[in-house]
């Protein structure tokens, strides 16, 4: 393990602390107004001040950082899974079904990703409750993310089921149920961790610039994405530092994944 991986891992672990439990940390709702201090700077009551409306802009960096650190690793879980059932389907299979299987993933790969998530988010309902707003979000990720971890688990699957040990296994009569959960599935596991591992960071920045449109999760609910807005229009950054403070989490947790995933897991 690398110098550079151990303070990577030990600023995930605590940001993702922070992040599951914020109720522990600050110090009031994220929906709660203080009237009296609109646009107050930092202080000791308001470390990082309020916001036009008067919230707590620490507390909503806390609970943001939540929804986005939850968000990504649950919409990289079911576009993973897409990808394991139709890849491993498309590699076991043959013929026909991986043909049409490809064309999909082909399909969704030659079509610009933003413009695409962009243009289904934008027909989707925008008066909607933040649950169901956080609910769409993490679906539209997942089921957009699904086709390149296809195709690798695909080529996976295709070099693992001619190795020795699959045809072993197969003339020594090993049913094929655990053929597939026994001898392939653990070797396709790594595959799919790493496939997982990178989609995160990506779903992130992806959350990200979804909220900064306004397409992400709907207001009162607080995002890394939907704090971003604050930035648009860029004139007071140079007198309130402050206001980067979302920008520099986001830029701080996807360079941290960046180095935790191991290097060699980049070429599968």
């Amino acid at each position: 393990m690398s110098k550079a991986r151990v303070p990577a891992i030990v600023f995930l672990s605590v940001v993702m602390l922070a992040a599951i439990a914020p109720e522990l940390w600050a110090p009031a709702r994220y929906e709660i107004q203080f009237r009296e201090s609109p646009d107050a700077p930092p202080s000791a009551r308001f470390l990082l001040g309020t916001d036009d409306l008067g919230r707590d802009r620490f507390t909503r960096l806390l609970y943001g950082a939540r929804v986005s650190l939850l968000l990504a690793p649950a919409a990289a879980l079911l576009s993973c899974l897409g990808a394991a059932l139709l890849g491993g389907a498309a590699g076991l299979a043959g013929g026909f079904l991986e043909g049409l299987i490809l064309g999909a993933a082909d399909l969704f790969l030659s079509l610009p990703w933003l413009f695409l998530m962009l243009t289904v988010r934008a027909c989707l309902p925008l008066n909607v409750s933040p649950a169901a707003s956080v609910t769409i979000t993490f679906l539209l990720l997942g089921a957009l993310g699904w086709a390149a971890p296809a195709r690798i688990l695909r080529a996976a699957v295709i070099r693992l089921k001619d190795s020795e040990f699959m045809l072993f296994a197969r003339a020594s009569g090993c049913p094929a149920p655990r053929l597939l959960w026994a001898h392939l599935r653990p070797n396709v596991m790594p595959v799919l961790l790493a496939q997982f591992w990178v989609a995160v960071p990506v779903f992130i920045l992806a959350e990200a610039m979804l909220g900064m449109l306004g397409l992400g999760v709907v207001e009162p609910l607080p995002s890394l994405g939907g704090m971003l807005r604050e930035l648009e229009s860029g004139g007071g950054i140079l007198s309130q530092p402050w206001l980067l403070s979302p920008v520099v989490l986001l830029a701080a947790v996807v360079g941290c994944f960046q180095l935790v995933l191991p290097r060699e897991d980049y070429s599968v």
